[in-house]
């Protein structure tokens, strides 16, 4: 009799043998994947050559290679493609870098440099009296003055100026009740060629005509004393009837005497204060300074224009004025004003022989006298 842990089964596999059957049939079954994969692959890479194989053969019978008659390469037909890897290498088209500045940059400092204002020689400068600056354009319909301020001396403390060593300009002082007692022959002894006496002002907040109390003997003791003789108004009107009745009080006040040089339109804002003319258009003011100069005009006086470059190129228009000289008021050793002018103002703090206090001096590029 046998007890159960004795006993051996000899009926089934063991367990070697179980597992050698198990690898063995996985083996063969990795085989049979292997080979119908590649069966399937086999047409779709045969159907790929034939096409690859009929793309090749219409190239050659259309004879498209490139026009230089090259053969096309075989992988420029197996591909379509007339590039190489050679010729996808496009790094060469890029310069190397250097340690220079880029090309552009460089450019746009020299763009900003030739568009600045202060040396383009387009533009001039604006000073206002409040310290603002403005850049304006010149026009180029106006007409410029052609003096070369190389030509400028100073002579006894007096502005002249000279062309091929010849004197062509001559002094003047503009003078009101401003300069008080005014001895003339001292003046014209001092070098003064001609004067510019005011005639009168309107008031700039009451609007009355008011004729300047020294004019009447200023006129007759600078006559007897041989200077040329212009005159000047203060206008504060706001119409052209008010010009034109300020011209006619100039003109009734200088018929008894020699005028040789021109009768001035004089129209200023007033400092520190208000004044009847700040509420003018510009439009406005060019008309009125019109009115007053043609009256002038047909009187058969020379009409000029007086006027610092902010007031001239700001506060009229001159192209609608470019038939009368320019009296051009401007502190400056040299004037920077681009338009044709024929007198300038260059001090009001002058001191000559003549006159007590400052002096108010003058050169003219014109001998009026002589016109």
């Amino acid at each position: 009799m046998r007890l159960p842990e004795d006993y051996n089964d000899h009926s089934g596999l063991t367990p070697t043998v179980f597992s050698a059957i198990v690898a063995v049939t996985l083996f063969v079954g990795v085989i049979l994947a292997a080979v119908l994969l590649i069966n399937n692959q086999r047409p779709a890479r045969a159907q790929t050559n034939k096409q690859k194989s009929v793309f090749a053969e219409e190239i050659e019978e259309e004879g498209s290679s490139v026009d230089t008659g090259e053969p096309l390469r075989t992988d420029e037909i197996l591909t379509g493609s007339t590039l190489s890897p050679d010729d996808l290498d496009f790094w060469d088209l890029y310069p190397e870098e250097t340690a220079q500045a880029p090309e552009p940059e460089k450019e746009s400092v020299e763009e900003t440099v030739e568009n600045d204002p202060a040396s383009d020689g387009k533009h001039t400068l604006i000073k206002y009296a409040d310290g603002e600056e403005e850049w304006l354009l010149i026009s180029p319909y106006l007409p410029k003055h052609e003096y070369d301020f190389t030509k400028l001396v100073y002579q006894s403390n007096l502005m002249k100026y000279y062309e091929e060593g010849n004197l062509v300009s001559f002094v003047g002082a503009d003078i009101s009740k401003n300069q008080d007692y005014v001895d003339f022959v001292e003046l014209k002894k001092a070098g003064v060629d001609y004067v510019m006496l005011r005639v009168g002002a309107r008031g700039y907040g009451s609007g009355q005509l008011v004729l300047d109390e020294y004019f009447a003997d200023n006129i007759r003791r600078a006559s007897d004393a041989g200077l040329e003789i212009g005159v000047y108004f203060s206008s504060q009107a706001i119409t052209t009837d008010e010009a034109v009745e300020e011209a006619n009080m100039v003109l009734e006040n200088i018929r008894d005497y020699s005028i040789t040089y021109p009768v001035a339109f004089r129209m200023e804002s007033v400092e520190n204060d208000a004044s009847r003319i700040d509420s003018l258009s510009k439009s406005e003011k060019t008309e009125i300074a019109r009115a007053f100069l043609d009256a002038v005009q047909n009187a058969g006086y020379k009409p000029m224009l007086y006027g610092n470059k902010e007031w001239l190129l700001k506060q009229i228009d001159l192209s609608k004025l470019t038939s009368y000289d320019i009296w051009l008021s401007q502190e400056e050793d040299i004037p920077d004003y681009p338009y044709r002018f024929t007198m300038w103002q260059y001090t009001k703090k002058a001191s000559i022989d003549g006159i007590a206090g400052n002096a108010s001096l003058n050169i003219s590029f014109i001998d009026y006298s002589e016109k």
